[in-house]
């Protein structure tokens, strides 16, 4: 592996000569094509800041000087100049993240990977190393993309009150996060990339009136006086100077050298200093370079010479769902979609192509997000707001008070809901069930399958006097779940009689049989099923129940609940506060006393595994369910 293959770590980075340095970059981006086109990662964004982060590297002194990355998908190369080097079991149970670890190596801080939090994070520690008379810098590494979040802005207001702290804020440019990166703040980026004469016209100011002897350097003097007012027609980044943060850039995010000087600049001055980096993301590797989807941001197992995938993808939910919100939006013009920052991922790519006018990207701002809709519904309009479920938490102020209070008509569909698993604690979307059960007026759907899906989505732009929550998970459909009995607001898709193990067959006991009631939430369904049969077979009677909407709880839910033993529910969300809990609550409430079983996840954070070994883990299989049960019928 050559140069790599000696670094432990980043003292041996800082040791290497200038001259090292593009070779060292060849090798790190032939080793992330090769690893990472195995296991599956985030491979483009860590292919555009290679160079970035070896200077990065060169000039500070991990772990002295705290490197804070922003969101943390962009950290493979941080990992393999801090000596870890084995990426065979990347986001596997037992190997490495793919997001920074404290749990890994001291060079690691925030493991967070929800996005435009770095500064915040950076702010606090240089605040802190004043209070403590510590003389260390503070990196913070930060993309275009995530300085569209509103609470970087809010960061950099802070900052720029500081005269004395030691902080510098890497801005690496690229022009996209997931998609390209809109809004104001892009076009002023995009302005910046355009006027790198501005350095080179200073320069050659510099050398020009200082060979013209005492006179010249007067004229300089004064002339630097003016220095704000040329930049600003040269190169308009008052955006940042004006807010009292010194700026340096724009700089090639490929050049070493020039992100050596750079960065050594910023780290002499002694004061919060914004380095701006022009970055390409996917660099080096013809097929991310080339590709305009931006597939290369995060992949599965590929091939290398090609890019594409070893094993074609199947039809997911979210294909269903960019599917069905094209045929909602030829019905209803008034159907607008809301993205943020992630067209493509949550399926609204080709919502856009068929209504551009009523598609729009906010960026990575799930707050605006939610808040904007408000006022589009105000405004006499539906919309549908798609996000990954882990990042509705930092929009759940504004679907309370700005939403829900407002009683405004917004449709919020929730992709990778439940365990999402390989990504780590910070993507599960576990938290949306127990957490919107509190907003009044709410009501969510959880599908089990294709058909549920679309029906849900009719149902839930149809609402428009509160606001409604689709919620699916991440991967491929299984077959439909047909109902054998549709109840109003439940679906019976399981009958076991006991002893049979089978749909209507007769049981043998002399003693009549235990009735028990199992309730699968969306995805378990299936898994709910499957323990359906396995207490028949254990000489029980069971009615396995899948309601699409579960907030409110059914009513025909809970009288379901009175004609039975024992209730078992199966969700993939916080079982604490879930669908089980509210079920209970809403039973004892009517003086049904029937014992429950919940099945769900703990209130905990879930390392990085797959989902298949998270449900083993936490004990939420057809067998941990079924033996659950039976334990909970001993006792009555």
């Amino acid at each position: 592996m050559g140069l790599l293959s000696d670094i432990r770590s980043p003292k041996d980075v800082r040791a290497m000569t200038p001259g090292q340095m593009p070779e060292l970059a060849e090798e790190i981006r032939r080793f992330l094509v090769e690893s990472v086109s195995r296991t599956g990662g985030h491979l483009g964004p860590n292919l555009g800041v290679v160079e970035l982060t070896i200077a990065m590297h060169r000039v500070f002194d991990s772990p002295r000087d705290s490197i804070v990355f922003d969101t943390g998908h962009q950290a493979y190369v941080h990992k393999l100049l801090t000596g870890r080097q084995d990426f065979s079991e990347l986001r596997k149970r037992g190997g490495m993240s793919g997001y920074p670890s404290r749990a890994e190596s001291v060079h690691d801080v925030v493991e967070n990977s929800h996005a435009s939090t770095a500064l915040s994070w950076a702010d606090g520690i240089a605040k802190a190393n004043r209070v403590r008379g510590k003389d260390d810098h503070v990196v913070a590494v930060i993309g275009d993309g995530a300085l569209t979040g509103g609470m970087a802005w809010e960061a950099l207001n802070n900052i720029a009150e500081s005269r004395d702290r030691k902080l510098v804020v890497v801005v690496n440019d690229n022009g996209r996060s997931y998609s390209p990166t809109i809004g104001g703040l892009a076009n002023h980026l995009d302005t910046l990339r355009t006027t790198s004469g501005y350095e080179a016209f200073l320069s050659w100011g510099t050398r020009a009136l200082h060979r013209s002897g005492p006179p010249g350097r007067f004229a300089w003097r004064w002339l630097h006086g003016l220095k704000k007012g040329l930049k600003d027609v040269v190169a308009p980044q008052g955006l940042f100077e004006d807010l009292g943060i010194k700026y340096i850039g724009p700089v090639d995010g490929h050049d070493t050298e020039a992100l050596e000087r750079a960065l050594g600049r910023a780290k002499a001055f002694g004061r919060p200093v914004i380095v701006h980096a022009i970055t390409e993301k996917g660099r080096g590797y013809t097929p991310a370079e080339e590709d305009i989807a931006d597939r290369f941001h995060s992949v599965g197992a590929i091939h290398p010479e090609t890019g594409l995938p070893v094993a074609p993808s199947r039809f997911g939910w979210t294909k269903v769902f960019a599917d069905e919100i094209v045929q909602i939006g030829r019905r209803r013009p008034d159907v607008v979609a809301i993205t943020a920052a992630m067209l493509h991922p949550v399926g609204l790519a080709p919502f856009q192509q068929q209504f551009p006018e009523r598609t729009f990207d906010v960026g990575i701002a799930e707050q605006h997000a939610a808040t904007s809709a408000a006022g589009m519904a105000f405004a006499g309009l539906h919309p549908v707001v798609a996000v990954y479920a882990t990042f509705l938490n930092r929009a759940f102020d504004q679907v309370l008070m700005d939403v829900a209070l407002h009683k405004a008509g917004v449709t919020f569909v929730l992709d990778r809901a439940g365990i999402t698993g390989d990504d780590g604690a910070s993507h599960n979307g576990m938290w949306d069930m127990a957490m919107l059960r509190i907003v009044p007026g709410l009501r969510l759907a959880a599908p089990r399958d294709e058909t549920t899906l679309r029906a849900a989505l009719r149902t839930a732009v149809d609402v428009d006097d509160a606001p409604t929550v689709v919620r699916y998970p991440k991967g491929a459909l299984g077959d439909d779940i047909p109902a054998l009995e549709e109840l109003d607001g439940v679906d019976v898709v399981g009958r076991f009689e006991a002893s049979t193990g089978s749909t209507g067959g007769k049981g043998s006991t002399s003693a009549p049989a235990r009735r028990v009631l199992v309730v699968g939430v969306g995805a378990m369904t299936g898994c709910a099923i499957e323990t359906g049969a396995a207490l028949a077979a254990h000489g029980v009677e069971v009615t396995v129940a899948s309601p699409t909407w579960v907030l409110p709880v059914p009513a025909n839910l809970v009288k379901l609940c009175g004609e039975h033993d024992l209730v078992v529910t199966l969700e993939d969300g916080v079982v604490d506060g879930g669908v089980g809990d509210m079920l209970a609550q809403r039973a004892g409430e009517q003086g049904i006393g029937a014992p429950q079983v919940h099945v769900g996840l703990p209130v905990a954070f879930l390392d990085h595994a797959s989902r298949d070994h998270i449900v083993r883990a936490q004990r939420m299989t057809a067998a941990d369910a079924t033996r659950d049960a039976l334990a909970a019928l001993a006792l009555l």
